[in-house]
C-alpha cells in the first residue's frame, strides 16, 4: 500500500521539488511534511490531479513548548476514487502559528479549523468566519496547549 502513497509523493515531488520537506512511513501511512507557504497549492494539486478529494481531518497538535516548532497542522486527506489515504503536515514556530486557509479546497475544512484555532490556538489566515467554535467566546487560553493549566486559569488569592 505504501508503494501506492509513495508514487503520490513522487508526483508532487516532481510538480515542484519543494513541497516536500520530509516523508515518514510508519504503520502503512505515509505523511509528508508540507512547507507553510506551500499548503495550499499542495492540497489543490492533490485534490484536481491525483483525486483526493476529500478532507477527511484536519487537527493541530502542540509539541510542546520547550519544542521548536512548537506547533503542527496535520491535514488527512483520502481519495473516494481509488481508495488511498495521504497525511499532510505543516510544522508552525510558537512564533508563526499561522498557516492559511484550505476553506477555498474543501469546505469540511470550515469546522476543523475553527476546532485548532480555539482548542490549540493556531490562526488560519483567510479563514471566512474564524472564532471560537467548542468554548465559550469568553474562554481564557487555548485548552490543548501543554501548557494550559489543569485546573484552568484560577485567579490569584491570598488565602
Amino acid at each position: 500500500m505504501t508503494e501506492k502513497l509513495h508514487a503520490f509523493v513522487d508526483k508532487l515531488k516532481s510538480e515542484n521539488e519543494g513541497w516536500v520537506t520530509s516523508v515518514a512511513d510508519a504503520f502503512g501511512e505515509v505523511t509528508v511534511t508540507v512547507p507553510r507557504e506551500s499548503i495550499v497549492d499542495v492540497c489543490r494539486f492533490l485534490r484536481d490531479k491525483h483525486g483526493f478529494d476529500l478532507l477527511a481531518d484536519l487537527c493541530g497538535a502542540d509539541r510542546g513548548p520547550e519544542e521548536d516548532p512548537r506547533f503542527e497542522v496535520n491535514y488527512h486527506l483520502f481519495s473516494t476514487t481509488h481508495y488511498s489515504r495521504l497525511r499532510l503536515k505543516v510544522l508552525l514556530s510558537e512564533d508563526a502559528a499561522n498557516v492559511t486557509t484550505v476553506t477555498q479546497i474543501w469546505k469540511t475544512a470550515d469546522w476543523h479549523e475553527r476546532e485548532t484555532y480555539d482548542l490549540v490556538g493556531i490562526t488560519f489566515d483567510g479563514h471566512p468566519d474564524l472564532r471560537r467554535i467548542l468554548l465559550p467566546s469568553d474562554f481564557d487560553g487555548h485548552a490543548l496547549r501543554k501548557d494550559y493549566p489543569l485546573r484552568g486559569y484560577e485567579p490569584y488569592s491570598l488565602n
